[in-house]
C-alpha cells in the first residue's frame, strides 16, 4: 500500500527499536520521514535504511525536553519536505526503577520531563503548524504499563505513560475542530531493547514470554508500527482520542 504518498511524517525516538520500525513503515508506504532523536549515529542508520529502500528521509538530532529543538524539528520537516502531515511522538525513557518511595527526585523529574512534558512540547509545536496548514494526525506512543497495567518497581514510568494517555485524550478534544486528529498507541512488550530486563538476552525474553504473555510470544515491532500507521491513515478518519492497546492480551 501507499497510504502516505506525498505526506511528511516526523518520528521522535527514531534511532532504534519501535521508533525505527515506525519510521521504516511510514517510508515503505510512501511518506518522506524526518527521523528525530538524541543520537546522530543511530538516526543516520535509520535514514540509510530508508534511503536504501528507495524512500526519502532526513535525520534531525533532537532532545524532546528542549522546546527550541522541537520547534526547529518542525521547521526542518517543512523546509526539507514541504510540510508536516503526521507526527509520532515515540521518544521516551524507562528510568526511575524501584519502589516509588525510593526513587530519587532527579530520576522522577527526568522520567516525567522526557515522557510527559516532552510529548506535550512536541505536540505544542506540531499543532501550531498543523492548525494553520490544513490539519494533520498525531500519534503518541504510550504503554500498556500505566493506564492499563501496573507492575512493581516501575511506578515512575507507569505514571508517566498513564499521563500520556490522558494528555492524548485532552489534546484530541481541544484540537479536532482544527482538523488535527490525535490518538495514542499503548504497546506491551515488543522486540525492542526497552523490553529486555537487565542482563536478559533475546532468547531469555522469548522463553519468558511463553508463560508471561497470553499470546505466548513477544510482539514484533512491525505489529506496533502497523497500529500507529492505521491511526495516522485516512481509514481512521473518525478515530479521535483513542488509546489503542497492542499488548498481546497482557492487560485484558
Amino acid at each position: 500500500m501507499n497510504r502516505f504518498t506525498g505526506k511528511t511524517a516526523v518520528v521522535t525516538g527514531a534511532g532504534s527499536g519501535l521508533g525505527r520500525a515506525i519510521a521504516l513503515a511510514f517510508a515503505a508506504e510512501g511518506a518522506s520521514v524526518v527521523a528525530a532523536g538524541r543520537t546522530e549515529a543511530t538516526l543516520a542508520e535509520t535514514v540509510r535504511l530508508i534511503e536504501a529502500a528507495g524512500s526519502r528521509a532526513a535525520a534531525v538530532p533532537t532532545d524532546v525536553t528542549d522546546s527550541g529543538q522541537l520547534r526547529e524539528l518542525v521547521h526542518q520537516a517543512v523546509t526539507r519536505f514541504g510540510g508536516l502531515d503526521i507526527a509520532v511522538n515515540n521518544a521516551g525513557i524507562m528510568g526511575g526503577q524501584g519502589p516509588l518511595g525510593e526513587v530519587s527526585e532527579e530520576d522522577w523529574e527526568a522520567v516525567l520531563r522526557t515522557n510527559v512534558t516532552g510529548v506535550w512540547l512536541a505536540m505544542k509545536h506540531q499543532i501550531a503548524h498543523m492548525k494553520d496548514h490544513g490539519g494533520g494526525a498525531i500519534v503518541n506512543v504510550s504503554s500498556n504499563l500505566g493506564a492499563h497495567l501496573r507492575v512493581p518497581g516501575l511506578g515512575a514510568y507507569s505514571t508517566s505513560k498513564a499521563a500520556v494517555a490522558t494528555l492524548t485524550r485532552a489534546a484530541a478534544l481541544d484540537h479536532i475542530h482544527q482538523g488535527i486528529r490525535i490518538n495514542a498507541v499503548s504497546p506491551g512488550a515488543s522486540d525492542a531493547p526497552m523490553s529486555l530486563r537487565p542482563g536478559e538476552t533475546e532468547a531469555d525474553r522469548a522463553e519468558r514470554m511463553k508463560t508471561e504473555n497470553p499470546l505466548g510470544r513477544i510482539a514484533e515491532a512491525g505489529e506496533i508500527a502497523a497500529a500507529v500507521l492505521y491511526l495516522a491513515s485516512p481509514a481512521a478518519g473518525s478515530v479521535v482520542g483513542t488509546d489503542l492497546v497492542v499488548d498481546s492480551g497482557s492487560s485484558a
